[in-house]
């Protein structure tokens, strides 16, 4: 099993917010990421990145989530990187001819591997990450060290180091 910290992810979406969101899920999870505002700027990316795998937003301008992965799947180097479609337009006109032009196109092994519609969780984004790429998550978890804790809880309170406690055991750490 691999190691969060060693795979790359490129994250594709023209909306600001929602390419923020997925790039830190990714990242907090120990992902080194990358992100392109739209499928031109993927097609560019994904060949200087070189990532692991790629989240792909299907509408938007310049160049669809599939013309980019059509581009992309011609790359030899990249005909079978792994993709998570994330769109808001599964079941609607603006994306889901696409979709279902994309599932034609790609079969077997260049198929995108799962599709999610918008909005998502952390949970299931990283899930379906570290799925994907074999990944360990427990085990790309820093490990905290004592003296680091010790010297953060060093000047708390007994109720605010009871809190911690009851939090910790919760978690079953």
């Amino acid at each position: 099993m691999a190691l969060a910290s060693e795979k790359k992810i490129l994250i594709v979406d023209d909306e600001p917010d929602v390419r923020n969101f997925l790039s830190v899920c990714a990242e907090d999870a120990g992902f080194i990421v990358e992100t392109a505002v739209d499928g031109e700027d993927a097609v560019a990316k994904v060949q200087s990145f070189c990532p692991d795998l790629m989240t792909l937003d299907m509408v938007m301008p310049k160049k669809s989530g599939y013309k980019a992965l059509k581009e992309i799947r011609a790359i030899e180097k990249f005909a079978q990187l792994p993709v998570i479609v994330i769109t808001a337009h599964a079941n609607d006109e603006l994306g889901s001819e696409d979709i279902s032009k994309m599932y034609a196109t790609f079969s077997g092994p260049n198929a995108p591997r799962v599709t999610m519609e918008k909005p998502i969780t952390p949970e299931k984004l990283v899930k379906a990450i570290a799925e994907i790429l074999d990944v360990d998550l427990t085990a790309s978890q820093p490990a905290v060290q004592k003296a680091e804790v010790a010297s953060l809880l060093g000047g708390a309170d007994a109720a605010t180091l009871e809190k911690v406690r009851q939090l910790l055991a919760a978690q079953g750490k």
